[in-house]
This record gives structure tokens, C-alpha cells and sequence, in this order.
């Protein structure tokens, strides 16, 4: 493996745009800048009927407020659309549509509606976020999904960015460690017309081998090292994307890239900050 570490150029310029972001937050209230998902290390299970086990404890409380009308609704995506266009400067037209088409309202929970499209992460559940939408709009560009591809989440959370990955794919694949999020996710994913995706509760690190191998993998929390596993079910010439924790105290957004002859090469994109990996369910403490 060899690691091709970022030149100093596009280290400002990666620093810059967290910096923009972090601005941007401020100016409109954000929490602190706590990046994505879970996963960890239990036995895969299928998701089934748990979902109808959860406790009303594990969800925020519910917001007393009028919810706001369709409409408004898209007005909000499309304003977060151009901050991530025009502020961030990301111009893939296919990312961009399919971030105006997931309605992400309905992925947060009722106490942060109105938070929903602001540029700034949101806690879900069980200590989990969900994304920046800049983040995950960055993470879907760096896949360069082109149509077909199979493709593999690990952290699925509250399966947004899931949601996002159906509009390249039909063939998506996610795994997330906590059985009441797994559950949620899954029954959410098919009410709101996502049903191609394929939720798993299980060992995110260990990946899915009955479906890999996989043209594009992608982890939503912190690793110390790019997990060996998942680098085994990636194919040559695929992609993965995940948060790497370098020896600088940093994390970092790192490309992983796998030749046809097999070499593996890591680019880092961008410091983030993400959540930790999970080594187990804490909802079942």
C-alpha cells in the first residue's frame, strides 16, 4: 500500500472549506462540528420487525410546532443545494440533484426539523449524527459513481445518505451496528420509496462478503487504519471513502483507490471530524 499524502495547496484549500463551513454554522446556530454514523463489531443479523420494539426514548422529543409545507420544504433543499455549489464550489451536477431530491427532513429527528438544511451535522439517536450535508455531498463525489455500480455504506445511521447513494444506484448495500437505528433506517428507507437498499445490523468493519465484491465502499465514522476487510471486498479499479485518524491528532476524508493489478493508493482529501467506531451496540447495554 502506498499512501500519497496531499500537497500543501490542496491542504489550505481543504482547510479553507472546513473553515467556510465552520463560519456558515456559526452564523446560523449549528451544533459542534460532530461528523457522521456508527457501526462496529457484533454478528450480522438481518433487519426485521424490531422496528417495532423502539422505545419513544430513543427518538428526540417531538417539536411543537406546525410542520412546514411542502413547498417550503423545497425551498430550504435548494437553498442548501447552492451553499454546497456556490460556498463549497462543488459542481458535479449529478451529486447536486440527487442532494436536492432526498427530502431530508425526514431523516432528523422532529426536534431539529427545522434544522434539517442547515450546513451543520445534527444528532439523531444513541449518540449517533447525521452528517453535514457538504460532507456527504463530498463523500458521494468522491465515489465517482457513474450508474449500476455496487455499492457498500458502512454506518448507516439514519440512512440519508443511503437515500442519496439510490439516486447512481439501485445496488446499495449498508450496515449499521445499532439494531434500533438498523430497524428505523430500513422501515424509513421503504416508506419514503427507497426499499432497493439493503439494511444489515451487524460488524460494519467486516463488510458484506455474500454481496461484495463492491465497485465503491463508503464509511461514515473515524477508523485508525483502513479497514483490511472491507480493502478485501473492494474491487480493482473501485473506490472507497473513509474518515482516517492520522498520526498529526487529525481525521482525515481519505480516497482509497485500488488498481486492476491489485496496488492500493490513499489520497487524503480533507480534515473532518466524525463519530468513533463502535465496538458494540450500546443500545443493548
Amino acid at each position: 500500500m502506498t499512501t500519497e499524502p496531499s500537497g500543501r495547496r490542496a491542504r489550505g484549500a481543504a482547510c479553507l472549506v472546513v473553515a467556510l463551513g465552520v463560519y456558515l454554522g456559526a452564523a446560523i446556530g449549528c451544533l459542534p462540528a460532530e461528523e457522521p454514523a456508527p457501526p462496529g463489531a457484533v454478528p450480522a443479523e438481518p433487519v426485521g420487525a424490531a422496528a417495532a420494539r423502539l422505545s419513544p426514548a430513543a427518538d428526540a422529543p417531538q417539536a411543537e410546532r406546525t410542520p412546514p409545507a411542502p413547498a417550503e420544504r423545497r425551498r430550504e433543499r435548494e437553498a442548501m443545494v447552492r451553499v454546497i455549489r456556490d460556498v463549497y464550489g462543488l459542481r458535479d451536477e449529478a451529486v447536486l440533484a440527487a442532494m436536492a431530491a432526498v427530502p431530508r427532513h425526514e431523516f432528523v429527528p422532529p426536534a431539529y426539523a427545522a434544522q434539517a438544511y442547515a450546513d451543520h451535522p445534527l444528532p439523531t439517536a444513541h449518540g449517533q449524527t447525521i452528517s453535514q450535508p457538504y460532507i456527504v455531498a463530498e463523500m458521494t463525489r468522491q465515489l465517482r459513481l457513474r450508474g449500476g455500480e455496487n455499492v457498500l455504506e458502512v454506518g448507516t445511521g439514519s440512512g440519508y445518505q443511503a437515500a442519496v447513494l439510490t439516486h447512481f444506484t439501485t445496488h446499495v448495500y449498508t450496515i449499521e451496528i445499532i439494531r434500533p437505528l438498523a430497524d428505523s433506517a430500513a422501515q424509513r428507507l421503504k416508506r419514503l420509496g427507497y426499499g432497493t437498499v439493503q439494511v444489515r445490523c451487524g460488524d460494519g468493519l467486516a463488510g458484506w462478503p455474500e454481496t461484495a465484491p463492491f465497485d465503491a465502499i463508503m464509511v461514515t465514522f473515524t477508523v485508525d487504519e483502513v479497514p483490511p476487510a472491507l480493502l478485501g471486498q473492494l474491487k480493482p479499479g473501485g473506490r472507497m471513502v473513509v474518515p482516517v485518524a492520522g498520526t498529526d491528532g487529525m481525521e482525515w476524508l481519505t480516497v482509497v483507490e485500488k488498481a486492476a493489478s491489485g496496488e492500493v493508493q490513499t489520497r487524503r482529501i480533507l480534515p473532518v471530524r466524525f463519530v468513533p467506531m463502535l465496538r458494540e451496540d450500546p443500545s443493548r447495554r
